[in-house]
């Protein structure tokens, strides 16, 4: 079993920045992606980066490229979601999750999932 505690998050004004985290624990040996997912209300869940845990690679959709940036550190089990230039349409709740396939996109092929954290940008 893989515990993930989400942490940050919260409300900002359109153009600012927040900073999520993801704490990993338990049985994290399987884990090959972390992967960060969103869902405003009446919309599917959907992909918004992801990680290699092993390299680091990373991957982002295309509505938050070069202003979101994901990271791991691997010491620390955490990977954090660097979110800039903040839109409205950003607002949503947002889901850390681990997966045992290593380029993993779809929430379907994820495993375990964080409690979710709440990020409301303002205009």
């Amino acid at each position: 079993q893989v515990q993930l505690v989400q942490s940050g998050g919260g409300s900002v004004q359109a153009g600012g920045s927040l900073r999520l985290s993801c704490a990993c624990s338990g049985r994290t040996f399987s884990t090959y992606t972390v992967g960060w997912f969103r869902q405003a209300p009446g919309k599917e869940r959907e992909f918004v980066s992801r990680v290699r845990w092993s390299e680091g690679t990373t991957g982002y959709a295309d509505s938050v490229k070069g202003r979101f940036t994901i990271s791991r550190d691997k010491a620390k089990n955490t990977v954090d979601l660097q979110m800039n230039s903040l839109k409205p349409e950003d607002t949503a709740v947002y889901y850390c999750a681990t997966s045992r396939i290593f380029w993993a996109i779809r929430a379907l092929e994820y495993d375990y999932w964080g409690q979710g954290t709440q990020v409301t940008v303002s205009s």
